[in-house]
């Protein structure tokens, strides 16, 4: 995921000059198609069917189907020149309570830096928002799309999100929620229990890995080093529509999972609970 460059983040009259940086790394693993019967490596190539030739990149252009079969035409330069006023401006539109905003509509992160002259503005701004809790919504065109952002404090700086617009999300109505479904007190309070027991303070993202991928690694060195892979048997399925015992799973579920390491702070708050348990 490239960054989009520099910015200017933008509002009253206090203008910030930024530059991004992207905030995450996509680490897939990712795989080249072969031809199964050489091991070469395939290449994707653009056919026209009206003249029946393989086209070079340079030759393409981008086009819109207006109405079926009519297509018109525009360059990239031509976008790129809607781009030009705008492309540089972050103006910031509102500032909004930090909790606000629903995760469902943020799309990718990046970090946000001062760029040359604007390290004091920067620093008032993170420190500010850092203050009174809240973050900024804005707009900024990029990749041919006016993007909505929010910029919020994070670790002393600012990280900036790309999101989603309100009609890129599904309406959730259109979900099935299982709405007609009752569950009892009992039930209810039993995964309260489970969710309590594997409660934590914090999110550390150190006590997470992405365990396939460092399983497909692993299966890559030992096919390069000549070692014959021997598939695993999948772990039988449950049938769908197979019945199960909501409350006798909770219960095992309990009794089975670890506790999750509470802070110094969880276990005071223990302590009272029970201080006040005995009082009454």
């Amino acid at each position: 995921m490239a960054a989009p460059g520099t910015g200017i983040l933008s509002f009253g009259l206090v203008a910030i000059p930024v530059r991004l940086h992207s905030a995450t790394r996509d680490l897939r693993i990712s795989f080249h198609l072969l031809h199964k019967k050489c091991g070469s490596r395939v290449h994707n190539q653009y056919h026209c069917p009206v003249c029946n030739v393989v086209v070079d990149r340079e030759e393409l252009v981008r086009g819109f189907e207006g109405s079926k079969g009519e297509y018109v035409q525009l360059t990239d330069d031509e976008l790129q020149s809607l781009e030009v006023e705008a492309n540089r401006s972050i103006d910031l539109k509102q500032f909004i309570p930090i909790d606000a905003v629903d995760p469902v509509y943020f799309e990718n992160a990046y970090f946000v830096g001062p760029d040359k002259g604007g390290e004091k503005p920067y620093r008032l701004l993170s420190d500010a928002l850092q203050s009174s809790r809240r973050l900024a919504l804005a707009q900024m065109v990029s990749r041919g799309k006016e993007e909505l952002v929010i910029i919020r404090p994070y670790q002393k700086g600012l990280v900036l999100h790309t999101m989603f617009y309100a009609h890129e999300v599904r309406d959730f109505e259109q979900v099935p929620k299982a709405d007609n479904v009752r569950v009892s007190k009992q039930e209810v309070d039993a995964g309260i229990g489970l969710i309590d027991k594997l409660s934590a303070e914090e999110f550390n993202a150190d006590d997470f890995t992405d365990e396939y991928r460092i399983r497909v690694q692993k299966m890559l060195r030992d096919k390069a080093s000549g070692e014959e892979i021997v598939a695993a048997a999948p772990e039988p399925a449950r049938k769908h529509g197979q019945v199960i015992d909501l409350m006798q799973a909770l219960k095992q579920s309990l009794s089975a999972s670890p506790a999750t390491k509470k802070t110094a702070k969880d276990s005071t708050h223990a302590v009272a609970k029970k201080k006040k348990r005995a009082s009454g």
